[in-house]
């Protein structure tokens, strides 16, 4: 089930790339495995899949050393200062850096295990009570500055996460607005190009046609989450 899933998935890229004249290399599918089990993630490890994506540092810490090695681990749930020490250095990317404290958080602990950490500054674009970061464009742009000064902490890019919905469509104006600012106003604070972290089981495809260079697909990939394995 897992890896006709993971096909299904990567045809709706292709797809969506092509419609958007964009070449499918420049996605990566994140496997958002969080709740899952090890066997379940070995089914997409086996499929190809090495990007996985997790929310708690605890189910994030216990998986590492069970997965093999060339697994790029993505943390993309909301990440606690005292939590950071657990994940520098075992992580690729940290999408979730919401405010200049937990980025201050990272760069020290970077610079004390010598290491440079790369991660997304977190937008919330469409301005969500129950989502993290602030949609007040002008703070992020001066959050993103701030961060961009910090050693050993690299800036790649942004993420995202759009309001839950039906109809797909109704993101596709926060996804543009993402890649807009991102290309102009913080560009200059960006890594090379900007990496964008946009788009779950439920938009991908359109985050994709509007610039997303990497989608977080969970349930679209594993089924629904049982959180009683949280």
């Amino acid at each position: 089930m897992i890896k006709d899933n993971i096909k299904f998935v990567k045809e709706n890229i292709k797809r969506a790339c092509e419609k958007a004249g964009r070449k499918t290399e420049e996605v990566t599918l994140i496997d958002v495995s969080k709740t899952k089990s090890i066997e379940m993630l070995k089914e997409a490890y086996d499929a190809g899949e090495r990007d996985f994506g997790e929310n708690y540092v605890q189910e994030l810490v216990d998986k590492i050393p069970q997965m093999p090695e060339d697994v790029r681990w993505h943390m993309i749930g909301h990440l606690q200062t005292n939590k950071v020490k657990y994940i520098v250095g075992k992580v690729s990317l940290i999408h979730s850096v919401d405010t200049l404290h937990l980025a201050q958080a990272i760069s020290k602990e970077s610079v004390k295990r010598d290491v440079t950490s790369d991660i997304l500054v977190e937008i919330n674009v469409a301005g969500e009570e129950s989502k993290f970061g602030t949609s007040d464009m002008s703070a992020n742009l001066e959050m993103i500055k701030e961060i961009s000064k910090l050693p050993n902490i690299v800036i790649k890019g942004l993420m995202t996460s759009a309001p839950y919905t039906e109809d797909p469509e109704t993101n596709r104006d926060y996804f543009k607005e993402l890649k807009a600012f991102a290309y102009n106003e913080a560009k200059e604070y960006i890594s090379g190009t900007p990496v964008l972290s946009m788009g779950m089981t439920g938009d991908y495809v359109v985050a994709v046609e509007e610039g997303a260079t990497m989608v977080r697909v969970g349930t679209g990939i594993f089924g629904e989450r049982d959180y009683s394995k949280k």
